[in-house]
């Protein structure tokens, strides 16, 4: 396993399933655990990798990091319920990463990040990369009930260690029931924030409903917008066309779309 590691390390990506231990196991509440494996890709925020367990299925999952690779794991169904029975040792096979990720423009100096249930997967590790290259990051974290919403912990440990060089980070939250942050959806927040015109590029991840009134209030404000799309992927190689969208192949495509 250490030499096929070595070698994945320096390649950087995998054409075909490859077995790797899972290193950590994390409970992030009643139905969302993070892993971590022992393997690190060459792989951009944004991107995603398959994940298998033979005899079963093989589900994609975006990259919460990738050296070493971490992904978020919501249980929502069979294949995420076996996974979240998986601990320390136990293998996850992985082939990736696919698909196009987040890309910061030149002269881009005010973000905001908007994330929406296990949306935010991707965005922790965005804000830590482009962190040093902003003036001003605004994050915005929604969900149904407060038992939902996801990673605010590490993005306030994010925040709590600024320091020169790095951008402000105003963190947000807004749950549909009010019982944390603010009472109502995700664009109610960013709306507030478009407003001014202190925002140059609206970065988000998230349900489809979300991503269309994102994509709508960008388009009033005269505002770019990334968005990652979620689509049912099987091949993640751009043949079985399961992941179309509007004429997009998100696996090739996306799952990264910019908008304008």
């Amino acid at each position: 396993m250490s030499i096929l590691h070595n070698e994945v390390g320096r390649a950087g990506s995998l054409v075909l399933p490859t077995p790797f231990p899972i290193r950590t196991v994390e409970i992030d509440n009643y139905r969302t655990k993070t892993f971590t494996l022992d393997l690190s890709l060459n792989a951009q925020p944004g991107q995603f990798v398959m994940a298998w367990l033979p005899r079963f299925d093989e589900k994609p999952f975006s990259l919460v990091s990738a050296d070493p690779v971490t992904l978020m794991v919501t249980a929502v169904g069979p294949f995420t319920n076996l996974l979240h029975g998986m601990g320390p040792g136990d293998l996850l096979w992985i082939r990736g990463p696919f698909g196009k990720g987040y890309r910061l423009p030149d002269r881009v100096l005010r973000v905001a990040f908007v994330g929406g249930g296990y949306g935010v997967a991707p965005l922790l590790w965005l804000a830590r990369a482009w962190r040093q290259k902003l003036k001003a990051l605004t994050v915005i974290i929604g969900a149904g009930t407060a038992a939902d919403l996801l990673y605010f912990n590490r993005f306030s440990a994010l925040k709590k260690n600024e320091k020169g060089g790095s951008a402000r980070i105003d963190l947000l939250t807004c749950t549909e029931d009010g019982s944390a942050g603010y009472a109502g959806r995700v664009t109610d927040l960013l709306a507030d924030s478009l407003a001014p015109g202190e925002i140059d590029l609206v970065c988000a991840c998230g349900p489809h409903g979300m991503l269309a009134a994102i994509d709508r209030l960008g388009h009033e404000q005269g505002v770019p917008r990334q968005l990652s799309w979620e689509a049912y992927m099987r091949c993640a190689v751009g043949i079985c066309g399961s992941c179309e969208l509007n004429g997009s192949v998100l696996c090739l495509d996306g799952p990264v779309l910019e908008h304008r």
